[in-house]
């Protein structure tokens, strides 16, 4: 079956991913203390939270304030 156009992006690489494997998910509750290897198991994981970085709106520079009230 192909995929539906909608579903394609420009750039396979580009998006962010909102599913981590299970050697990803150990490597950030290792770095946030929330798991040993020798009191836990690596099968049974919580879900860990992939933050999602957001760009910013532009906000008007004083110029163009100043030239808008004249």
């Amino acid at each position: 079956m192909s995929i539906h156009k909608s579903l394609k992006t420009g750039s396979g690489i580009g998006g962010t991913r909102n599913v981590l494997t299970r050697y990803e998910r150990i490597l950030q509750m290792e770095s946030e203390g929330r798991f040993n290897e020798e009191e836990h198991s690596p099968i049974g994981l919580p879900k860990t939270r992939v933050l999602k970085v957001k760009k910013r709106a532009k906000k008007k520079k004083e110029k163009d304030k100043d030239s808008e009230e004249a």
